[in-house]
C-alpha cells in the first residue's frame, strides 16, 4: 500500500545475501544490511532498524547514521533496507528487526487489518511523497482536482497510497470518484504522461521536476506544506518508527535515545547543503542518479517533508486514517488510538 513499494525502493547491492527471508504476519520480507558492523561494534548489542529504501523517506535516518547522531547517543544502529514499507513492517512483526520506519498507512493497515501488536512512537516525515500532475498536453484543460471527472488518472495500483490519496483529494474537492477512470501503470508514470497516454498521473520525484519542465500542470503537490494545508487540511503524517508493543518497557531507554538522535538529524538536515544531503545517502543507493539534482530536490522539499520534531501529530495521523477509509482500505470506525505511543518523546 505504501508509496515505498518494491519497485520504488533502491536497495543497495552488497556482497551480503540479497534474499534473507523473514516470516511475519504470514508474509515474507526480503531485507539486507545497510552496513556491516566493525569487530568492536559487534561486541555490543546492535539495533536493527528497517526502512523502505525510498530516498526521500530515508534522509533523516541516513543523516543520523552518517553524521554520527546515533553513535553520539550510545546506539549501534544497523539500517536495514527492504523492498518496500510492507516488507519493513513484516520484518518487524516477524522479529527480524528491532524497529521499522514506514509510512503511516502501512502501520495503520497492519494494526487495523492484521492485528499487528505494534506501536508508533516517533515521526520523521509529515507529508506523502506524491504530486498529482497533468500530462503536458492536458495542462490547459485540467486545472483542478474536480476536473479529474471524466479523465484517466494513472496510479501505481488500485489500493496503493497514490490511489488512496487521489480518492481522498476528490472527496475533499467535492468530486465524484465514480466518474474518474484509474489506469494502473506501476510506479513509472513519467513516460506515459509525457507521451499523453493518460491525462493525469500521481508521481514522485524526480518525475515531478521533469514533468514541470515539460509544461505539465501541478494540480496538488502533496510534498509542499502549503498545498497540503489547502487540499488535505494540514500535515498528513508519513514516515515514522514502530516497535513491537511487548518490548516497549524493556527498550524504553533505547527508544528515548533513538528519538533524540533522529530529532538531532531532523534539525541538522535543515542546515545542510544539497551536496551534503545527497552525500549522506549510501553510494549504492544513488548509483546512476544525478547527485547534484538529487541534492537540489531534497533541499527544495525538506522544510515541508520533514518535521521540526519527532513528536506524533495526532491530527495529521487522523487525516491519513480518513484517506484509507475513503479508499476502502480500513473499515470506518476502526480505532487507531492504541497504535500511537506518545510517552517516549521527551521521555
Amino acid at each position: 500500500m505504501s508509496c515505498c513499494d518494491e519497485n520504488t525502493a533502491r536497495v543497495p547491492a552488497t556482497d551480503v545475501s540479497r534474499r534473507s527471508l523473514f516470516k511475519g504476519a504470514a508474509l515474507v520480507a526480503s531485507v539486507i544490511p545497510a552496513v556491516r558492523p566493525t569487530a568492536a561494534e559487534a561486541q555490543g548489542q546492535q539495533i536493527k532498524l528497517a526502512y523502505c529504501s525510498q530516498l526521500l523517506c530515508g534522509v533523516p535516518y541516513e543523516v543520523a547514521r552518517s553524521a554520527g547522531h546515533f553513535k553520539n547517543h550510545g546506539l549501534d544502529v544497523q539500517l536495514v533496507y527492504t523492498r518496500g514499507g510492507n516488507a519493513a513492517m513484516q520484518a518487524l512483526v516477524g522479529g527480524a528487526v528491532d524497529y521499522a520506519a514506514t509510512a503511516l498507512d502501512v502501520a495503520v493497515q497492519a494494526y487495523a487489518n492484521v492485528g499487528a501488536d505494534i506501536r508508533r512512537f516517533a515521526v520523521t516525515g509529515r507529508l506523502p511523497l506524491f504530486a498529482v500532475v497533468t500530462a503536458p498536453n492536458t495542462a490547459s484543460k485540467i486545472q483542478s482536482i474536480k476536473d479529474l471527472e471524466g479523465k484517466t488518472v494513472g496510479v501505481s495500483a488500485l489500493g496503493n497510497a497514490d490511489h488512496a490519496l487521489t480518492l481522498y483529494l476528490l472527496k475533499q474537492a467535492g468530486g465524484d470518484a465514480q466518474k474518474v477512470k484509474f489506469a494502473t501503470i506501476g510506479v513509472n508514470l513519467l513516460e506515459a504522461l509525457r507521451q499523453g497516454q493518460i491525462d493525469v498521473g500521481v508521481v514522485q520525484e524526480p518525475a515531478l521536476t521533469l514533468l514541470r519542465r515539460a509544461g505539465a500542470r501541478v494540480l496538488v503537490n502533496a510534498m509542499d506544506l502549503e498545498d497540503a494545508k489547502q487540499h488535505l487540511g494540514g500535515s498528513f503524517e508519513f514516515m515514522g518508527v514502530a516497535v513491537r508493543a511487548k518490548e516497549i518497557e524493556r527498550r524504553r531507554p533505547e527508544m528515548v535515545a533513538l528519538t533524540q538522535a533522529l530529532a538531532e538529524a531532523l534539525k541538522a538536515l535543515r542546515a545542510m547543503t544539497g551536496d551534503q544531503l545527497s552525500a549522506a545517502l549510501p553510494k549504492e543507493m544513488t548509483t546512476g542518479l544525478d547527485l547534484k539534482e538529487l541534492g537540489e530536490i531534497i533541499a527544495r522539499h525538506r522544510d515541508s517533508l520533514y518535521p521540526e520534531t519527532v513528536n506524533i501529530d495526532l491530527d495529521a495521523a487522523k487525516r491519513v486514517e480518513q484517506s484509507l477509509i475513503a479508499a476502502g482500505l480500513i473499515k470506518p470506525g476502526a480505532s487507531m488510538s492504541g497504535l500511537h505511543d506518545t510517552s517516549i518523546v521527551g521521555g
